[in-house]
């Protein structure tokens, strides 16, 4: 039989057709089997694990076949309680499978402590970046007489003076004593001259 024949007879159509529902076949099991391996569609929202302890978000992704890994400590949050979760990654919401991780970092158990920096003839505008770097506040500002405008003069926590090297623990508010602008250069001539001792004159011993 000549091969134009053969590609036009009914022994050959009815090979290529056996052959095309083989490959249908075949390609349906592959795909079955990949969504089963996969677990395609069967997805997870990651629970909020904000505020949590360690125990309590353990047992919340047991719960749902989810897995967690604890990366590190943050510093200490006021607004959560101690050694609880404050950050998650996948966020809550996020749609994953079974058996994914969730990263956790959790609170401290306290403000850490900080050195206070020299703040003293350092302007107000200064004074205030400087502390808020270092996880300061700057608190009550009182003003006493001094040409220096808006200059520190004195740094105070709680009613004390501070001086550059003093810890406080983060999150503290630093009270600040500034120069008012508003002595004069005769107020300071005149209280130099009060403050400048009394010079005691002489009798010459000719009059004696």
């Amino acid at each position: 039989m000549s091969l134009r024949k053969y590609l036009t007879s009914r022994v050959f159509f009815g090979q290529l057709f056996i052959a095309i529902a083989i490959i249908a076949v075949l390609a349906y099991l592959f795909m079955h089997w990949l969504t089963f391996t996969t677990d395609h569609g069967h997805e997870i929202a990651v629970p909020n694990l904000a505020k949590l302890t360690e125990e309590q978000v353990e047992e919340k992704l047991d719960d749902l076949d989810l897995d967690y890994e604890l990366l590190d400590s943050v510093d200490y949050r006021d607004d959560y309680p101690k050694f609880s979760v404050v950050e998650q990654d996948p966020l809550p919401g996020t749609k994953v499978k079974v058996g994914r991780k969730v990263y956790i970092k959790i609170n401290s158990s306290g403000f850490s402590s900080v050195q206070i920096p020299n703040l003293i003839e350092k302007t107000y505008r200064e004074a205030v970046p400087t502390l808020k770097a270092l996880g300061l506040e700057a608190g009550t500002v009182t003003y006493i007489p001094n040409l220096a405008k808006d200059m520190v003069l004195e740094m105070r926590f709680k009613g004390r003076n501070l001086k550059a090297g003093d810890r406080v623990l983060k999150a503290s508010k630093i009270d600040l004593v500034l120069g008012d602008g508003k002595a004069t250069y005769e107020d300071e001539a005149a209280k130099d001259t009060l403050q400048a001792p009394a010079v005691e004159s002489e009798t010459p011993l000719n009059e004696q």
